[in-house]
């Protein structure tokens, strides 16, 4: 029997968001969550040089939704905010949120379900599998997120379609016991790496939609980190 779980916690790490945090944070604050699950929300400000802090300061003001604010006096990277947040997390339950506008919160209920059902520990929500909206882009950034997720499978001996999703639901005990070091988007395979060790672990994995962003709307991740996730899947994998 599954303990019962009173609070999710969602982080969300930012970095030079002000056009579009309060967007989410409006989706974010109009999820019902099954069970009367409360939502607690960690957003972590990577040293924006932008007006994000400003933002959601002034969203926090206006707002009754349960949101704490941590700044960084200097930008770390995705993964640094991510390992903020995580820490800082007091949920039963921690999923991870981009501040942009490329995942569906309304899907938060369909990564708990596995877990409220009483199946999963970790929740993967997969952008290639199912039959939920996604928008085209990018040819080579799917082939390059195949073979990732490919490679890392090959380490881990695990069958997900989708190891780089920003979707991940973690019990949170779970989470907080694992050691994190990649400070940008390295952190997507060593965690996948890392919670596949874990004794007993049940790993699920969902279909969810996608809204994905063209660079000249605010898309970060580039070439230069697909060659890192390599690098982090063979450290994180063979060199334990």
């Amino acid at each position: 029997m599954i303990p019962d779980i009173f609070k999710l916690s969602i982080v969300i790490p930012a970095y030079n968001e002000a056009r579009t945090i309060h967007l989410i944070l409006d989706k974010v604050a109009a999820v019902q969550l099954v069970n009367n699950i409360q939502k607690e929300v960690i957003i972590i400000n990577d040293c924006s040089t932008d007006d994000t802090r400003a933002a959601i300061e002034n969203y926090i003001k206006q707002s009754e939704l349960n949101i704490v604010l941590h700044n960084h006096e200097m930008n770390k990277g995705k993964g640094a905010a991510l390992h903020t947040g995580i820490q800082k997390a007091t949920g039963e339950l921690v999923i991870i949120q981009d501040a942009d506008l490329e995942y569906n919160p309304e899907e938060y209920n369909v990564l708990l379900k596995p877990v409220l059902d009483g199946f999963a520990d970790v929740v993967y929500g997969s952008r290639f599998m199912g039959g939920n909206a996604h928008r085209i882009l990018f040819f080579w950034h799917s082939i390059g997120n195949k073979v990732l997720t490919t490679l890392s499978n090959m380490f881990t001996n695990l069958n997900l379609t989708d190891m780089e999703t920003c979707y991940k639901l973690f019990r949170r005990e779970i989470i907080q016991s694992i050691d994190l070091k990649e400070t940008r988007f390295g952190f997507e395979p060593e965690v996948t790496a890392k919670i596949s060790r874990q004794p007993n672990i049940r790993i699920y994995e969902v279909g969810i939609s996608y809204y994905g962003r063209t660079y000249a709307e605010g898309k970060k991740i580039n070439w230069k980190d697909g060659f890192r996730a390599i690098w982090c899947i063979l450290r994180y994998n063979l060199f334990k």
